[in-house]
């Protein structure tokens, strides 16, 4: 019985293991969804970004500022890589229920440079894991048309809205701001939103060679 129980286990274990190597490598279909890109902040590790490249790493968004407590630490250095590289890039503003519109609009405007090349801007919208205010959707929507209004007068270019399914599911974003919308979903095309998505994050553990770490994978509907 015990013998039985540990082949059962070392199968199972077997199972997980390929798995998880597949879920590290997966990414969409190119037939289906020939644009393909990266998220990157300082998180990721050091990134060789001519190696992303050469791999058909078609764009990458780079974190430039989480709330309005701080810049990401190696922005500048990835937006320099990035450019480097060839490839197309934008800037990634983390949005927080615990700081104000104003303070984190001004923060990107002073960590983003402008730039007339960069893709759209991204405010992600997302709870933080250490923030526990959950304002009224009334407030929340205010405070982000406030924070999307400073963010494209400095851009000169429409933002689009990198909505995770719990904030999503809590405040509807989709049917109170008329924006692009980008949404979150490991391996399977996501339906969370009251509107038609146009980027989705089909991964967040894919692993590619130039970076440290997992890697957000997103891809661009045809």
């Amino acid at each position: 019985m015990l013998v039985r129980a540990g082949i059962v286990l070392a199968l199972m274990a077997a199972v997980a293991a390929a798995l998880l190597i597949y879920a590290r490598d997966w990414a969409p279909g190119r037939d289906e969804y020939p644009v393909q890109g990266v998220t990157i902040g300082s998180d990721a590790g050091k990134v060789d970004w001519g190696t992303l490249a050469a791999q058909g790493t078609d764009f990458a968004y780079v974190r430039a500022v989480r709330g309005d407590e701080r810049r990401d630490a190696a922005f500048a250095l990835n937006l320099r890589g990035v450019k480097a590289a060839g490839m197309r890039y934008g800037a990634m503003l983390e949005f927080s229920l615990c700081g104000t519109a104003g303070a984190q609009g001004t923060r990107f405007m002073t960590t983003v440079p402008r730039d007339n090349a960069a893709l759209p801007p991204v405010i992600r919208l997302a709870f933080d894991p250490g923030c526990a205010q959950r304002p009224a959707r009334d407030r929340v929507l205010s405070d982000l048309n406030t924070l999307i209004n400073l963010v494209e007068s400095h851009a000169g270019k429409t933002v689009l809205l990198n909505v995770t399914e719990d904030f999503d599911k809590r405040y509807d974003v989709g049917s109170g701001i008329n924006r692009t919308l980008w949404l979150d979903q490991n391996f399977f095309p996501p339906d969370y939103a009251t509107r038609q998505w146009v980027m989705w994050t089909a991964s967040d553990m894919r692993h590619i060679d130039g970076v440290e770490g997992p890697v957000r994978w997103n891809v661009v509907t045809p």
